[in-house]
């Protein structure tokens, strides 16, 4: 038994290595030492088996570059999911990445670091993503529209760069904000109201004993204004782990304002199924995903 799991390591290690070369680029976005704020995390990295990786200290992007004869001129940062705590790379990250690329999509995985109840952290990570797709990225001429995608507590984080709550809350880095043109929202993280609140994912953001002030500070369907970009929601009605209540409170708070959104709720699949084709409605949200692209790209 032992021989067979060390050979199912092995071959686990294998496949992520050979996942991690096929990125057209790798870009360090930044680091404790260098980033506005530091999580007080040390040490190296840690494999949480899965494709998943935990103490996360370097703000990262690995970069799928479109195929050129299927461009859109569409590039995506994707968040993957993990509750604040780990990175789930492969099913929410990586696998997503090379199908959008195959598809004419740029894609770019954020690697972002964990927050060890340091809120500003992860929140700065991804608006440096979107910032250097927009800015700094080599073929950013060749981008008509750059967005931002997350699972789980990924999708928290997309959807907390689309909504500003960095800005509203003190970027340090004093840097103009740049937010996504629009956001791609799977079986998301959205409110930290008890009710509906995933405690588990806001207590690693936030740090255990956070006050009600903190709370809704950091909750995005209570900042959404005229300036939150277009959304898309995928999730499915039997999630247990994160309510779909969360996905439904930042649709509602967008349609007050007329923001474009669409909602998509498919009938069962639970929670964190990412790319995995054990999926039964794998190819339903992933032409709804094409076809919104399409159709926002045609605007």
């Amino acid at each position: 038994m032992l021989n067979k799991f060390k050979h199912l390591t092995a071959i686990v290690a294998l496949l992520w290595s050979i996942n991690m070369q096929a990125q057209d680029m790798t870009v360090k976005l930044w680091d404790n030492s260098s980033a506005p704020h530091s999580n007080n995390l040390t040490g190296p990295e840690k494999d949480e088996g899965e494709v998943r990786i935990s103490n996360t200290t370097e703000a990262a992007l690995y970069i799928y570059e479109a195929a050129a004869d299927k461009a859109t001129g569409q590039a995506i940062v994707i968040c993957p999911g993990g509750g604040y705590w780990l990175l789930a790379m492969g099913h929410e990250g990586h696998e997503l990445a090379k199908w959008l690329a195959e598809n004419g999509i740029t894609a770019a995985v954020l690697k972002y670091r964990m927050p060890n109840g340091n809120v500003h952290v992860p929140m700065e990570d991804a608006a440096e993503a979107v910032r250097y797709m927009k800015t700094k990225y080599p073929k950013r001429k060749s981008l008509t529209q750059v967005g931002i995608s997350g699972f789980s507590a990924g999708g928290h984080l997309a959807a907390s760069t689309g909504v500003g709550l960095l800005e509203a809350n003190g970027d340090k880095s004093k840097r103009a904000v740049l937010r996504p043109d629009f956001m791609v929202l799977f079986y998301p993280v959205i409110s930290s109201d008890p009710k509906y609140s995933h405690a588990g994912s806001f207590n690693n953001l936030l740090g255990k004993g956070y006050t009600e002030e903190t709370r809704k500070a950091w909750s995005p369907e209570l900042l959404v204004s005229e300036k939150t970009p277009q959304a898309l929601f995928i999730l499915s009605d039997d999630d247990k782990a994160v309510k779909p209540t969360n996905s439904t409170l930042l649709y509602n708070a967008m349609k007050k304002l007329n923001i474009p959104a669409s909602l998509h709720i498919l009938p069962e699949g639970g929670h964190g199924w990412g790319m995995r084709d054990s999926f039964r409605y794998k190819a339903v949200w992933q032409q709804t995903v094409l076809d919104y692209l399409k159709h926002i790209n045609q605007q």
